[in-house]
């Protein structure tokens, strides 16, 4: 009976022990010293202490990171202070349902969620978020860990509204970037075609006119290699959700559809949103001022959809974002204008056609090539950034038990550890760290993006968007019908824009948002925002200007010297 007992109490033990015995088996490397980790790990246990005993219930998106916290983080956790944590991993559609149903009805569903900083618009306009800077500060001051260094947060500037408060934490991030087989743009058969078809070198893509001649290069005139039919370029088009992530992670202001300005462009942002000197959004239409539907956003997705069609392996025009994911381990891509860095520790798998005998791969990632409208000083690509999200509907005990768990899951003694098992690096004294230096080799170029300047250029969705879920939807629906062919380009996007418009009327007139909600602008010519300097831009009369690429390793060096080119 003793034994029994033991069995089932041990669990809920909370002392140094165990902290020591995660520290020595689990929590290493770190940038901290074990010294400091066990002292860390002192903090939590006193600070559980009223909480010891308690279930509590957070919620993620399913990605390897999180699944290291479902499994390891949360068993530590429980063993540590006491504190039982039910980390549940749905899909990120899903993740946002629950929490639009929390939001609505009062209802506590979860505890805390790891929400995409995506929202932040959302979340800093409804009210129904509590602000991390003022719940550290009061009544979570106690259980706000002393050595958390919030400053030590890359994705800091991603959860800060125009409030100047922190409304998330990073839990996770990942950029997504250009892909590219660097065995075979070294190949100097390959470079000496290359440079007499095009007149210019093989290289990483600078602009789009490289990205398609590239494309068009392996696909129609490399055709095979060692027996295996090649493509230039990999995507995907099924009519999905995940369509939407395609085009709002960024790719219009990869085009150049929106003005300068970091981490989002302003006044008009990615989405084709602008917003006035007060942050309200004030219109998506070209007609209202803003560029959702403008040549440069037209030519986007005229652009998606052609290099689908002709540069890409059968079937991708079929395909959802995840049944895309194997395709480029498969080995018989050239390149990928739009992939996402979280599937890294996949693409190093020994024994796939992408990775060398000594375990480093034959592809490399750089920085996404942008479109003719683009200009210095805009942002270059998207990063989601997973953040932890308290609730004002959350009871005050379980919001600090959930906070706890939350900043156990990024503090140093195991953020560092975390980063080397899903690639998700979130601080920059861990990507900095002597074992991700030894790493850098096997891993493509993430490293040095990472501790690179160019890194703040990648960014996620900005404060211009008051409405993430009613808006996000709108895309998916709308691009799917032009990718399937139903409607026109210019249809699909003066639909989106309309659409968008309608949902930021919708809630002017509710007034829910307050001094912060949409004001929208009244209906003017095209020709006069199109005139006007900035975005919306007028269409170019050049479109494909010559393609520019430059050298991987050039590129590379520059980063490790701390320039961005």
């Amino acid at each position: 009976m003793a034994a029994f007992v033991a069995f089932f109490a041990a669990p809920a033990h909370a002392d140094m022990e165990a902290a020591k015995r995660w520290v020595e088996t689990e929590f290493q490397p770190s940038t901290l010293s074990k010294e400091e980790q066990l002292k860390e790990m002192e903090w939590f246990i006193n600070a559980a202490k009223p909480f010891k005993g308690m279930e509590i219930r957070v919620v993620s998106e399913t990605i390897p990171t999180h699944e290291y916290e479902s499994k390891v983080l949360t068993k530590a956790f429980e063993e540590i202070t006491g504190i039982k944590v039910v980390h549940d991993l749905i899909q990120e559609g899903d993740v946002i349902e629950k929490l639009q149903t929390q939001m609505q009805s009062g209802r506590n569903v979860y505890d805390a969620y790891v929400n995409d900083s995506d929202l932040i618009g959302t979340h800093w306009r409804y009210g129904f978020v509590v602000p991390l800077s003022d719940f550290m500060a009061g009544e979570g001051k106690d259980v706000t860990l002393p050595t958390l260094d919030v400053d030590d947060f890359i994705g800091k500037s991603f959860v800060t509204a125009p409030d100047g408060k922190l409304y998330q934490l990073p839990d996770q991030q990942f950029a997504n970037l250009y892909w590219f087989r660097y065995d075979w743009f070294t190949n100097p058969e390959f470079k000496k075609k290359f440079k007499e078809i095009y007149g210019y070198e093989l290289g990483v893509p600078v602009n789009w006119s490289a990205y398609e001649d590239i494309a068009e290069f392996f696909t129609e005139h490399v055709k095979e290699i060692d027996g295996k039919r090649v493509y230039g370029h990999m995507d995907y088009g099924k009519k999905a959700p995940d369509l939407g992530w395609r085009f709002t992670d960024a790719w219009l202001v990869m085009a150049g559809a929106g003005d300068p300005g970091l981490p989002n462009g302003k006044p008009v942002d990615e989405w084709g949103i602008r917003v006035d000197e007060n942050d309200r959004p004030v219109g998506s239409s070209v007609a209202r001022g803003g560029a959702t539907n403008s040549p440069a956003a037209k030519y986007a997705l005229r652009k998606y959809m052609e290099w689908l069609r002709k540069y890409a392996p059968p079937g991708a025009l079929g395909m959802d974002f995840y049944q895309s994911l194997p395709s480029l381990a498969q080995g018989n891509v050239a390149q990928q204008i739009f992939w996402y860095t979280a599937f890294t520790a996949s693409m190093v798998q020994p024994g796939t056609p992408v990775v060398n005998e000594d375990g480093t791969p034959k592809w490399r990632m750089a920085p996404s090539p942008h479109g003719p409208y683009w200009q210095e000083g805009m942002k270059q690509g998207y990063q989601d950034c997973g953040s932890w999200t308290l609730l004002k509907s959350t009871p005050l005990e379980r919001r600090k038990a959930a906070w706890l768990y939350a900043q156990f899951t990024v503090c140093k003694t195991v953020s560092l550890k975390k980063s080397h098992v899903g690639l998700t690096i979130i601080r920059d004294s861990d990507i900095r760290h002597e074992s991700f230096t030894k790493r850098a080799p096997y891993l493509g170029g993430l490293v040095e993006f990472y501790r690179s300047p160019a890194r703040v250029a990648w960014t996620p969705t900005g404060t211009n968007v008051p409405d993430y879920p009613k808006l996000a939807q709108l895309w998916w629906q709308n691009i799917g019908e032009a990718v399937a062919g139903e409607v026109t380009v210019d249809r699909a996007m003066d639909n989106l824009a309309a659409e968008q418009d309608r949902v930021l009327e919708r809630l002017q007139r509710s007034g829910v948002q307050g001094e912060h909600g949409p004001k929208l602008n009244p209906v003017k010519d095209e020709s006069y925002w199109l005139n006007q300097p900035g975005a919306p831009k007028p269409k170019l009369a050049n479109e494909k200007p010559k393609g520019e690429t430059v050298d991987y390793d050039q590129l590379i060096q520059a980063w490790r010297e701390g320039r961005v080119r």
